[in-house]
């Protein structure tokens, strides 16, 4: 564990540092001071996430408008310390558990651990090692006897990679721990994806990488809806989405993460972007059940 409490020591060494807090508003990266594992308290899984960042780079291959991430690049995931990874998290997941982390940076009534999740600063499958992180990241959680329905393990991804044999791997054996994927999902016409996320990319294309991650692991869509330049999504590009998500097979999904901007956008594309109305997510959110999926409102 040394290298998880040089790391530990150093984060907490000042004075900014002890007055920091997790909130939904703040997803510090740098606050645990690791270089795999950051604490999120998540509005979505209602508690704190443990984090799993395979792209301390800061690289992904998309470029969403609405990104929390400074000094995003085009890129993929450098090469992963797999050892270094399991470290960080067998000492973190430990402090959590057994120190008084929770204590000093969460607020009361969150003290719990939600999940462990493979997110941050980019798209955490362009990692090569991405099935072998999954097993290591399992066997840490099994180390601490965590139950996976108690703390499941999710992929928050978009997806592009999907076709890829290395990555169907890396979500198979997602699966075998009982774990899920969120599927990133913001728009249905390639128009609004190349807005939104930043890429040309065709829906039939998006519909086929859904499909088969759902046919691998469990897989919620996970969407993101606010305004543009004032206007809110129109009819037509919710009823695009909503073909999308029917051309993947609304029977393969769990169902829809529906949620709306917490917080600004480390992007040039922040100045376009407002958040919308709980009341108008939960109308865009009526749509969604309509079709016969599950949908959780996050506003």
């Amino acid at each position: 564990m040394q290298v998880f409490e040089r790391a530990m020591n150093s984060s907490v060494s000042g004075e900014g540092a002890r007055a920091a807090r997790l909130s939904v508003r703040n997803h510090d990266r740098d606050l645990a001071g690791l270089t795999y594992v950051y604490p999120v308290l998540s509005r979505r899984a209602g508690g704190v996430s443990i984090g799993i960042n395979l792209n301390p780079n800061n690289a992904c291959n998309w470029h969403c408008a609405y990104c929390q991430v400074p000094g995003l690049v085009r890129g993929k995931a450098p090469a992963i310390d797999l050892a270094r990874l399991e470290d960080e998290l067998h000492g973190f997941v430990d402090d959590l558990l057994h120190g008084d982390w929770m204590e000093r940076f969460v607020p009361e009534g969150a003290r719990v651990i939600r999940d462990i999740a493979f997110s941050g600063n980019g798209e955490p499958t362009s990692a090569v090692e991405f099935p072998e992180a999954v097993d290591r990241v399992a066997r840490v959680r099994e180390a601490f006897g965590l139950a996976s329905a108690a703390v499941p393990l999710r992929l928050i991804t978009n997806g592009s990679l999907m076709a890829q044999a290395r990555v169907q791997e890396g979500v198979r054996r997602l699966a075998q721990a009982g774990g899920e994927v969120w599927f990133k999902v913001d728009g249905g016409s390639a128009a609004v994806i190349k807005r939104i996320n930043g890429v040309r990319l065709e829906p039939a294309a998006v519909a086929r990488n859904l499909a088969c991650c759902a046919q691998l692991c469990p897989t919620w869509v996970q969407t993101c809806m606010f305004r543009w330049n004032g206007a809110a999504p129109t009819t037509g590009e919710i009823d695009a989405y909503l073909a999308l998500l029917e051309a993947a097979g609304i029977d393969r999904l769990e169902g829809v993460l529906l949620y709306g901007i917490a917080r600004p956008s480390m992007q040039p594309e922040a100045v376009h972007l407002a958040p919308l109305s709980a009341v108008e997510l939960e109308a865009i959110g009526d749509r969604i059940e309509k079709k016969g999926l599950t949908v959780r409102v996050s506003p």
